[in-house]
């Protein structure tokens, strides 16, 4: 049984692990500093939260988005998302929280609604360089907004402070973790690792092209690279396949569940650059080559992307001109020049965040003796 005088934190977040890392950090941080935390989210969220700690209680609320799905579907949205606010204030009522923070998504929704009506203290936390839809609905709605990406875009009128991306403890437990330069790998015969992470959506694009520059790459050091690849499901056997016939070393996967030991031990991340990716490869600190995805409404992989490649520990190919050729002159440029990888990893370090969680805990707990 939860102790009720214990404050309660209620973390609203949407269900793709660029809304659900972060939040699962800051649950981390609070539960520490003997919060109780809820995490509001729907049956989507809830399966991308399997990692929060156990004591986190998943309250599970229906939202909808007018996004996607038939005229049928968008007709049943604002019922649904009413329903979730009545559920929402219902919750709150029994149970008050002292902060309810967002992290963007659809599923958001209904706990910034019913802490709105509550008068709950409330904020908002952006992981991108530009704010998400939900967010911006609530950005000049809420006490505080705190941003994960600097610069970010904010409303006219609206402040916002810069936190950071909220990273895991299993990342932040590979914080500047020894960076072993491509030279070293060769001077003790030991294989170059190229880490491909494609995120939760777009990642055929990847499959379709790093296998062709790996393969173009020069004989000494294609012989000398393993990939770790993540995949869709349906691009796989394809990928697998590609590797298998032009023997290049190689460990194709759906998903890493072990993604920290992988960049740790990583030469070169080739990656989309959702914002818990760009902030996970700054704090373990490796050279990156990032493709933002083309289709992000608002363009935010590519504002996320660009604090790292202007500090020069990242490069970024758009998608017009990603292509195998100009993948692998990038690949061969990183992995062969002298110092040039282990510049650009201790350059992504320089730009890292490691405190954020503490920082938006520190923001969480302010905010709960203001208001």
């Amino acid at each position: 049984m939860s102790d009720h005088s214990s404050p309660l934190l209620i973390i609203a977040a949407g269900g793709t692990g660029g809304h659900m890392f972060p939040a699962q950090a800051l649950a981390e941080v609070m539960l520490k500093q003997g919060w109780r935390v809820k995490l509001s989210t729907d049956a989507r969220g809830a399966r991308y939260a399997t990692s929060f700690p156990k004591e986190t209680e998943i309250i599970k609320i229906k939202s909808a988005t007018f996004a996607r799905g038939t005229l049928l579907a968008k007709l049943s949205v604002l019922p649904t998302i009413i329903m979730g606010v009545v559920h929402s204030v219902a919750s709150m009522r029994r149970d008050s929280p002292s902060v309810v923070i967002g992290f963007g998504g659809y599923p958001t929704i209904p706990a910034m609604s019913a802490a709105l009506i509550l008068k709950k203290p409330r904020m908002l936390h952006e992981q991108n360089g530009v704010l998400g839809r939900v967010n911006q609905l609530f950005a000049n709605r809420v006490h505080r907004l705190a941003c994960g990406t600097w610069p970010t875009r904010v409303p006219a009128g609206v402040q916002a402070e810069h936190v950071g991306n909220p990273v895991r403890d299993a990342i932040l437990q590979s914080s500047a973790s020894i960076y072993k330069t491509p030279k070293q790998c060769l001077d003790t015969n030991q294989a170059i690792t190229i880490l491909v992470l494609g995120g939760s959506q777009g990642a055929r694009i990847l499959s379709q092209v790093v296998p062709e520059a790996i393969a173009l790459l020069s004989a000494q050091l294609k012989n000398t690279v393993v990939v770790y690849q993540q995949a869709r499901a349906e691009d796989k056997p394809a990928v697998e396949a590609f590797y298998k016939t032009h023997n290049i070393a190689s460990d194709v996967q759906t998903f890493f569940d072990d993604v920290p030991m992988r960049l740790v031990t990583s030469q070169l991340v080739i990656a989309r650059s959702g914002a818990s990716t760009v902030a996970d490869i700054s704090v373990v600190g490796r050279p990156a080559i990032f493709i933002p995805l083309a289709t992000a409404i608002r363009n935010e992989q590519e504002a996320n992307a660009q604090g790292l490649v202007d500090a020069k520990a990242a490069q970024m190919i758009i998608e017009r001109d990603f292509n195998a050729t100009n993948l692998a002159e990038r690949i061969e440029a990183i992995l062969t020049k002298p110092d040039t990888a282990a510049k650009m990893a201790a350059a992504a370090l320089s730009v890292a965040k490691p405190g954020a969680a503490d920082e938006l805990a520190k923001s969480v707990r302010e905010l709960a003796d203001l208001v």
